[in-house]
Formats: C-alpha cells, structure tokens, sequence
C-alpha cells in the first residue's frame, strides 16, 4: 500500500536533489545571462555548457555570415579610376608617321584582348594566379598564408590574385596595405567575378598593370622593352613582361639580368605545365633581348616648343581640347610640320651656333637669339620652326612669343601693296634724297634718312624696294595712308597691333617671325590668306576625326596685285640687299631684308610659290629681357669683317643654307616660278574684284609725245657732293656717286661729272658724280655696316641698303 501510495503521489520539485539540474520551488528566479552559474559549485559554476557553447558559436557564425552578406550585397562596384582610362595622345610629323612627342599622365595605350595572342595573356596568368580561369576573385588559402606569415613577422606577403590585383589598380587606384582596407577588395573580388566575364577582367588587367619603364598596360610596355606592339609580342617577350609584374624596377633586365631571367624561366615553365604553350615552343624559347630605354622629357630640345605650341593650339576655341583631356584623351594628332624640313632647319641653326656658317666665328654672346619659321603658302600650315635651343632652358618661343621685334624694312611690302591696291603702278617715280623732310611725317623738322645715309635720285618703285630706299617709302606711305599699309598687314596676317602712323611702313612696329612667314606666304599664294596654324588633324582614340582644318582660305588681295608686289620683291635678291647669299640659289625668289634702328633685330623673309621663310636675329640684355645691339660676327657679305647685322648679312645667310637643300625637295621644286607682272595702275584696285575678261570694244587713245629733256649742269666739279647732288635733282636727273682717290682735289668734292655740263639727256637719266676719297695713301674708310648692292654695272663702291 505505502508502495501504491509513493507511486500515486506527484514528486515535489522541491525535494529534488540538489546538483540534479532541477531549480528547487523555492530557489531565486533565474538571471538572463546565468553566470558564473547558480546551483552548482566549484569548477562547474565556471564552465560553460555545452549548450551555451554551441548556442554562442552559432550566434556569432549566423551574426558573421549575416554581415558577410550584408557586407557583399550593400558594397557597390565604383567607377572605373581616371587614371587608368587615360589614354597617351600621340602627336605626329605631317604625314602621321614620325612621331615628334607624346602627352600623357600616364604612358598607356588600350588594347583589346582579341588581339593580342593567347600567350600573352596565358604568360600573366602563369605568373600572377593560376587559378585565374577557375577561382572565385579570391583565394583563401594564399589570402591565410599571407595572413600567417604576416602575424609571425615573416616577409610581407599580399596573397592576392589577379582579380584583387585588378581591384586595386582599376577601382582603388592605389595599393592598400591595412585589414579593412584588404576586406573591402576581396569583396569587389567577389562581386565583381560574378559581374565581369574573365577576358573582361583580364583584358583590363593588361591594360592597367605596370610594368616599369614608366609604362602602364601591356602596350606602352611592348613599346618600351622591345620597340613592337602588343600584338607583336612573342612568346619569350610576353613571359619576360609577365615575369616582372611583382618588382619591375628591380626585375628589368637592364637593371638585373639574373632576376629577370631566373623570373622567366619560372614562367616559361608555369606555361608549359598550364598548357599555354605547347613542348615545342617551350623548347624554341630563348630569353629576350631588350632595347636600351630612354626616358623621354617631353619639352627637351628644339621640338619642345612645337609640343608647345601644339599644346596651345589644341586648347583654343577651333579645337577646344583642354590640357587635362590632351593628357588622358589617347588623341592622335597629326601636324603640319615636316620632319626633313624640320631637321634642316635645325642643322643650319647650328651650323650658326657652331661657326661653320660664318667662317668659323660664333656669336660673341650668349645673348643672341634666332627665330626661325616656314609656312605653306596652300594652308598656312606650319612646315618648320625654330624657337630657341632648348625649351626646358628657355621656355620663351623667339618665333611667337609677346610683342615680338621690330620689323625693319620687311614692312614695306605691305605698303607697296597697299599703292597697287589704290592704283599706283611700279613704274611710279619718287626721289630718293637723303635725308628728307616730309609734310606729315612727324613733329617739327623731323627727317627722314636712308639706310647707311645713301642718296637717290628720281627712282621707280622697284628699285625703291630692291635698294630699300626709305624716303621712297616714306613718301609713298604719306600717299597712300599708313592706315592702309596696316589694313594690308593684318590682312596678309600681322597679329600684333601696327600703329597707323606713318613710319610704320619702315618697321617700327613689333611682328612675330611666323607671322611674317605667314604673311610672305599670302602674297606667295596670290592674295589667299590662310590661318597660320601647327595642327592639321587630331584623331580620337577610335580612329574618327576630331577636327581638322585647311587653314580657311580668304582671298585678300587681287592676283595682278601680287604679282606686281612679287616682280619688286624678286629685285631684292636679283640686285639688292638680298643678292650676296640669296641669288646664288637660283631659284626664283621674293622677298626682303630688314633691319631695325641701332640693329637690335635684323630680318630676311623670303618666299617661293610652295614655301614662305622669315629668319630673324635679336639679342637681349643680361636682364634676359632688354633688346640691345646685335654683337656682330664673321665676314661681311662684300668682303672683309662684318661691322653690324644686317638682314642681308647673317639672316640672309642663315637662309641661304637652310632654304637651299629645302627648295630642291620634291614637294617645293615642283612649282618655281612666279606670275609675270601685271603692270598695274591703269585703275584703282583698293578692293578685290573679279579679273575682266572682256575685250575692249574702242582702241585706246594715245598720249601726244614729248620732248623731255634737259642740260645736265655744268661747273659741278669742285663742288661738295651734296651741292652737285642737289643741282642735278633740281633737273630730274638722278646722282649716282662714285669714290676715287685724288691728289689735287679734296676729300668730298667732286673730280668729274659724265655726261659733262651742257650734254642734253632725258629727264631721269643716271648721272655718275666722281668724289674725291683723298690722296691715294689714305685708305678709304671701312664701312660701318651692310654696305648692300651694287648701284651701277661698273660695281662701284656698295651703298648700305635695308
């Protein structure tokens, strides 16, 4: 009974034994977190169940994997870095072939993966993660190695595969280093593996991983290793690249030839195991040789300042391409300038430099400074350009820069072209005096000289140009109106601001060389002017064009003007100032000397129908900025030691030498000779009009003939030269003065007059005045200058025209 009593009865909690786990009735209520743990002593009110362990485990794992998901799916892949979507812009000789430099951040071409061969890809994945093909953008076991080895203080280690490497060089743009840092491009690695296919990701990896050299993406690195494209690789190239990846200043063979073949040998092997290449082409395979490397300063030299220029002209408005997008655009850019031309240009400068010019005398100063540039006449492209030695040295272009330098007598074209505009023919007659006071000219008795103190008679504009007479001019500007001499200059393409006043016909206005050059080679294409410009084409990096240009011709001037102005400018180099060193080109030339007052700059711009050349020399102070006189140096063109530059002298030369092989290159002998002359000034031409073609339908009247003549004036001899100069021009009759030594008659009177006093001759006639020098044993007086052409057949003494 007691028996079927204790089964019957409910067991009390309460009684249960203590350290049964059961909570007795009357036991405090349990604690959320219980611990240490109630209800049990010693080393079990420490130790946590099993229950908890498991319980805590799970938790953080749920927690962990929880975040790890939250982590991966809330991370966005970034754009693409900057830098390496930049692309290097290329620019190029005229013709796209010789390239002349490159603009870039980082040197980088883009390539796709199609075209490369599949070892080259193969070579990179052999080296940097086998397992590229199959893994998910991560590895574990390298990422724990790595980590292990770092913790025990081991040698660095990344453990990273090609796809974090990808991360990190096109998203991040830079190399990371902390845990964080590393946990946020493993998961890019994951996300981006699901995102990307693997040629897409390894065909970005080529074209951003560097590779030494200062060179980024499997291109640029082709290029500087071995002068062939990427396409071009073979497979010992592509497994030497490939080696290097890890330390490539350290592993290039020109830095440890041991290193960087123990590294290719390391992957020729990778590759033959991998199946990249087959047994026969590991075998074949012989470690590469590479070129020498040479660091490019893209401004060094001569052709710095072409890049510059090129840089300028491609951030104005026409093209509108800023220097940031010239850096990172990957742009083709093909110029005018061509590189023969270029090169030639560049010789004879420093034939000037050296002496070889000049007989062996090199500029006496430092200070002396040559611009030099040719224009095409058919666009106004640029066909070379001489800026300074060295842009890095001196970044200020001689041929471009500032204001530029005075003119000279290069001006007077301008208003030759102006006269034949209003229908004042070459035939028309001025006198030559010198010097000369001009209403109008300037304030008070202000006069007007020729070059070296010369005196004319009553001469024509053609020999007014060949012997550069400037009261001719002076006085042909006053009739005309300087305002148009500076209409024509800017028109013919003059940038810099010409004053409207009258001596700006004899160059007191500061021009550039190039736009002389430029300016020349509107009258060279019969009045068509062209922008002068540096850049022909720019190509995107897809082949399309971006722009281009022919210049935009404008016709400015009528034809028969021009070959007026042509015919006078051809007299300057058949028997003026230019003839010394110009002539004897024989080649059929216009053009024009000049040279500035105290000779602070000295000119010769000179043009064929396909080619226009302004040279110009000036000298600065030791301020590097003052304009001072030229040092003279080397022989005088007429014999002896050369007493000032002129533009007859050194520039004329400095042309000769760089025009003479130019002018024999095909595309510039194809066309030599001018258009004859025109003979203008039947009509005012003051604006361009169509040339008539119609047949006159009267005859024209002829004017009555008359008889002018006139007595030349006797008792001249004895006289002072000026006072026999003056009565022969009282008559219309032109002086010409010859020197002689004499021992009865003094020095400046005058010896003999032929045709003598009382001979009746036409008004104009050329009559020769023979001037004392002195006794014979008095030398004649050196000349203190560029004493310029001969004035008669018998080659008297040189007059010092400019």
């Amino acid at each position: 009974m007691a028996g079927s009593s204790r089964a019957s009865a409910p067991r009390s909690r309460r009684s249960a034994p203590r350290g049964s786990g059961a909570r007795p009735a009357n036991a405090p209520k349990r604690k959320f977190f219980d611990y240490p743990r109630s209800g049990y002593h010693g080393l079990h009110r420490w130790l946590p169940s099993w229950r908890f362990l498991l319980g805590s485990f799970l938790t953080v794992a749920f927690l962990g994997a929880g975040a790890l998901v939250a982590a991966y799916v809330g991370i966005k892949v970034p754009a693409a870095g900057a830098e390496v979507q930049s692309q290097t812009t290329t620019v190029y000789y005229a013709g796209g072939r010789k390239v002349m430099g490159t603009f870039e951040v980082q040197k980088r071409q883009l390539v796709e993966l199609s075209t490369l061969p599949t070892y080259v890809g193969g070579a990179v994945i052999a080296a940097e993660d086998r397992t590229f093909e199959t893994n998910s953008g991560i590895s574990v076991t390298g990422m724990a190695r790595a980590l292990i080895n770092n913790a025990t203080g081991g040698k660095k280690q990344g453990g990273s595969t090609l796809t974090q490497q990808y991360v990190e060089r096109y998203y991040v743009e830079k190399t990371t280093t902390d845990y964080i840092g590393k946990f946020r491009e493993t998961l890019l690695a994951l996300k981006i593996t699901q995102e990307e296919s693997k040629p897409e990701i390894l065909e970005r990896y080529l074209n951003t991983i560097y590779f030494g050299r200062d060179s980024y993406g499997i291109q640029a690195a082709a290029q500087s290793y071995f002068k062939v494209d990427a396409k071009d690789l073979t497979i010992s190239q592509a497994a030497l690249l490939a080696g290097i990846i890890p330390s490539p200043n350290n592993w290039d063979p020109a830095v440890s030839p041991t290193k960087a073949e123990a590294r290719w040998n390391i992957v020729m092997s990778a590759m033959l195991e991998d199946k990249h290449i087959t047994q026969a082409e590991f075998d074949a395979a012989q470690f590469p040789t590479t070129v020498v490397y040479q660091r490019s300063a893209k401004y060094t030299g001569t052709a710095g300042y072409l890049l510059k220029m090129v840089e300028d002209e491609m951030a104005t408005e026409a093209i509108n391409i800023s220097k940031e997008q010239l850096d990172r655009g990957g742009y083709k850019i093909i110029t005018t300038v061509q590189k023969p031309v270029q090169d030639q240009l560049t010789a004879s400068v420093e034939k000037l430099w050296s002496g070889e010019l000049t007989d062996g005398a090199t500029p006496p100063s430092e200070n002396l400074k040559v611009a030099a540039s040719s224009v095409d006449p058919s666009s106004g492209g640029v066909i070379a350009l001489y800026g300074g030695k060295d842009f890095l040295t001196d970044q200020v272009n001689r041929a471009t820069y500032g204001n530029g330098m005075q003119a000279g007598s290069t001006f007077k074209p301008f208003t030759l072209v102006a006269a034949l505009k209003e229908g004042i023919s070459l035939d028309t007659r001025f006198s030559g005096k010198s010097p000369m006071t001009l209403d109008g000219w300037g304030s008070g008795d202000q006069k007007v000289s020729n070059f070296g103190g010369s005196s004319y008679g009553s001469i024509d504009l053609v020999d007014a140009t060949a012997d550069s007479v400037n009261t001719v001019y002076a006085q042909l500007n006053l009739e005309v109106g300087a305002d148009k001499t500076a209409q024509v200059a800017k028109d013919a393409g003059i940038l810099t601001p010409v004053e409207a006043v009258p001596s700006n016909v004899l160059g007191s206005s500061s021009v550039h060389p190039l736009d002389m050059a430029n300016a020349y080679a509107t009258f060279a294409a019969q009045g068509v002017h062209h922008d002068v410009h540096i850049v022909s084409q720019v190509l995107n990096p897809d082949g399309s064009v971006n722009y281009q240009t022919d210049g935009d011709p404008e016709r400015k001037f009528e034809q028969d003007v021009m070959a007026d102005a042509t015919y006078a400018m051809t007299q300057v180099v058949q028997k003026g100032s230019g003839k010394p060193y110009i002539a004897p080109l024989g080649v059929p030339i216009a053009g024009k000397t000049g040279t500035s007052t105290g000779n602070i700059s000295a000119w010769f711009v000179g043009y064929t129908p396909t080619i226009s050349t302004a040279v110009a020399l000036s000298q600065v102070g030791d301020d590097g900025s003052s304009e001072v006189t030229i040092k003279p140096f080397g022989p005088s063109p007429y014999g002896g030691p050369l007493g000032e530059v002129t533009g007859g002298s050194i520039p004329a030369r400095l042309w000769a030498e760089y025009m003479g092989p130019v002018l024999d290159m095909e595309q510039f002998a194809k066309q030599r000779d001018f258009p004859p002359r025109a003979d203008v000034g039947d009509k005012p031409t003051s604006s361009p009009t169509p040339t008539p073609t119609a047949t006159p339908t009267t005859e024209p009247t002829e004017e009555p003939t008359i008889d002018a003549t006139v007595k030349v004036p006797g008792r001249l001899a004895g006289k002072t030269q000026a006072d026999a100069t003056a009565a022969l021009l009282a008559v219309g009759l032109e002086p010409v003065i010859v020197s002689q030594s004499s021992e009865k008659v003094a020095a400046g009177r005058v010896i003999s007059v032929e045709p003598s006093g009382g001979t009746k001759v036409p008004v104009g006639t050329q009559v020769t005045i023979v001037v004392s020098t002195g006794p014979e044993q008095q030398p004649d007086p050196e000349p203190t200058g560029d004493p310029g052409p001969d004035p008669t057949e018998a080659a008297p003494p040189p007059k010092k025209n400019d």
